[in-house]
């Protein structure tokens, strides 16, 4: 389908029916988000998959009591790490000798020209990390979209009973952000049927020549 027409077709899903959706539509939204560019290539973050009912309503009860969280097929959370270590780096660019075999000199040059980021302080590299998974959000919806799966990004959550639920410290990781992706509930979803609020695009955009 043309990719405005999915766009204008989706929104904030706010009520979803439970109905699953097909294992291979899923796979193609995870692999969209695979294939999504993040800063230096770097790919900071995991994405846990949850189908569990019982850790979705966990997670309801103790983190984020949105009707989607239970009613959706697949939870996706999606995790940054908190910092870039050196076994990271080590992993990453084992993967580029697998993939391109620049061979090590080039490697070597690369990794001290990408360790600009060791200068940032904690909270700036948790900050910039973070932000990586934000891309991947925006591929993800846009794909789902075009599948006619309904999404809700959810931000509203509380994030240190989340990651508790999860473990998630326990691997250098912290919640960003939750996104349900199910089938609407007609009578759940209020912004069903709603008219899409944007600007006009004269007022969002500004061309310079």
């Amino acid at each position: 389908m043309n990719l405005i027409e999915d766009l204008n077709w989706r929104h904030a899903c706010k009520g979803m029916n439970g109905n699953k959706i097909p294992q291979q539509t899923v796979e193609k939204i995870l692999e969209s988000i695979n294939l999504t560019p993040t800063s230096l290539g770097l790919q900071a973050y995991k994405v846990l998959v949850i189908e569990n009912e019982e850790l979705k309503q966990r997670i309801y009860n103790e983190a984020c009591q949105q009707q989607p969280v239970t009613g959706c097929s697949h939870l996706l959370v999606f995790a940054s790490y908190t910092q870039i270590t050196d076994e990271y780096l080590d992993e990453y660019f084992e993967l580029i000798s697998r993939k391109r075999n620049p061979g090590k000199e080039w490697c070597d040059k690369y990794r001290k020209k990408i360790e600009f980021f060791r200068e940032k302080n904690y909270n700036d590299m948790e900050g910039w990390l973070a932000k990586q998974t934000y891309i991947a959000l925006g591929v993800a919806c846009t794909v789902a979209a075009n599948e006619r799966i309904d999404t809700v990004p959810v931000e509203g959550f509380d994030k240190e009973a989340l990651n508790s639920i999860l473990n998630l410290p326990e691997q250098g990781l912290s919640a960003t952000f939750i996104l349900p992706l199910g089938y609407k509930d007609p009578n759940l979803d209020w912004m069903n049927k709603q008219p899409k609020v944007r600007k006009d695009l004269q007022d969002l955009v500004e061309v310079i020549k």
